[in-house]
């Protein structure tokens, strides 16, 4: 393996975040922060417990993997859109570069961007209400595995993506709303039967209840099948990729 190769393009990419600071950690903390202003303190008013969890306490999982699914894909397919689109991901592709070694720099620096977002936000949550993690090495677990699955994902978005719209497109159209209705907010205990049945159907229901479970031991599915849904979703991510190198989709033009 061409080491080297992974740390130049890990670096570039790392400074680049480096270079946009605002952009790129002071706006997740600052939304998450009025999330807490808006829900914790307007919706906590009236919902004091959830599972036996202080309602400010319980939506922090939720929140982070808001800010981790949409940080891991913006800067993933940013981060190889934008040399698709100047045309320079042609001199990467022809140096003696596997894509492998392209695969681990570009998504390696995407998802450290979102696991230090992740971080800063759990520090920026402790001024809000008191955290306790139950199972910290899980909560780890959970949160790289995400940063890295998610990270794929949004790498595939940017090789799939033309021009800066469809970019945009799946996060905003689809992302977003699948956290906003997999019980970011709330426990699927809460809702009627039936659309608890349709909110499993929402993958990004096991991310959020596998997660939430390493900090308070309270979870809407299993942890096992919880833990099954992230690393089946990172199998296929990495599966998707591969097709895209190996056949030159949106590559050889």
């Amino acid at each position: 393996m061409n080491v080297q190769a992974v740390k130049v393009i890990y670096k570039y990419e790392m400074l680049r975040a480096w270079e946009t600071l605002l952009q790129s950690f002071a706006s997740p903390v600052i939304s998450t922060a009025l999330y807490f202003v808006v829900f914790g303190s307007a919706i906590g008013e009236r919902i004091e417990q959830i599972d036996g969890v202080a309602y400010g306490a319980f939506i922090v999982p939720g929140l982070m993997m808001l800010a981790l699914l949409t940080q891991s894909i913006a800067n993933a397919s940013f981060g190889i859109f934008f040399p698709k689109f100047t045309g320079t991901i042609y001199e990467v592709m022809s140096a003696p570069v596997s894509f492998l070694e392209i695969l681990l720099g570009y998504v390696g620096a995407a998802a450290t961007k979102s696991l230090i977002i992740g971080l800063i936000i759990l520090a920026t949550a402790g001024f809000f209400v008191p955290l306790e993690i139950a199972h910290p090495l899980w909560m780890a677990a959970f949160l790289l595995l995400t940063c890295v699955s998610f990270s794929l994902f949004g790498f595939i978005i940017g090789l799939w993506a033309d021009d800066f719209e469809k970019l945009q497109l799946i996060p905003l159209l689809v992302i977003t709303p699948l956290v906003f209705l997999g019980g970011s907010f709330y426990s699927v205990s809460m809702l009627p039967p039936v659309w608890q049945t349709v909110t499993l159907f929402n993958p990004v229901v096991y991310l959020i209840s596998g997660f939430r479970w390493s900090f308070f031991e309270v979870s809407d599915v299993s942890v096992a099948v919880s833990l099954a849904m992230v690393l089946a979703f990172l199998a296929l991510c990495l599966l998707v990729v591969g097709w895209m190198f190996r056949t030159g989709y949106r590559l050889r033009q």
